[in-house]
């Protein structure tokens, strides 16, 4: 089923893109919105090895089921912050580009929630889960098999 096994990745590849994952994972965001960010570009992009690996990262940090089954819908519940939903729109406007610029009210609504710094790091964040996604799905490694690695 898969195109490409993790044994056919070039050496160096995935280890290089940890290095950034991990460097994004140290950031000031923290890890619970980072996971929110990261299910949502995979649900977007229907990664479906992405979103099993995400939503089980988010229900390991205790994340409830009513918001996960939310997310796909976020815009119409009420279960999301206001700096959430900022990180939100901002996660859908960046992972379906137009040709325009980033729209000034999808910046405005992080400024209240977000320091210039933290706002460079969502930027990364979501293309960072963008990269990801589309690797899955050219290579077609398999969801339903990723376990959680308890921390150290």
């Amino acid at each position: 089923m898969e195109r490409i096994t993790y044994q056919d990745i070039p050496k160096g590849m995935f280890e290089n893109l940890m290095t950034t994952e991990n460097f994004i994972n140290q950031s000031p965001l923290g890890i619970k919105l980072l996971e929110l960010i990261r299910l949502r570009v995979a649900q977007k992009n229907g990664c479906a090895y992405c979103v099993d690996m995400h939503h089980k990262e988010l229900k390991h940090l205790g994340e409830s089921d009513l918001r996960l089954s939310s997310l796909c819908v976020w815009k119409e519940t009420p279960y999301f912050t206001e700096k959430e939903e900022a990180a939100l729109n901002l996660t859908d406007t960046l992972t379906k580009l137009s040709r325009d610029p980033l729209p000034e009210a999808t910046f405005d609504a992080l400024t209240p929630h977000f320091s210039k710094e933290e706002i460079c790091y969502l930027t990364l964040a979501i293309s960072q889960i963008n990269t990801w996604t589309r690797l899955m799905k050219t290579f077609r490694f398999v969801p339903g098999n990723y376990q959680v690695k308890e921390a150290v």
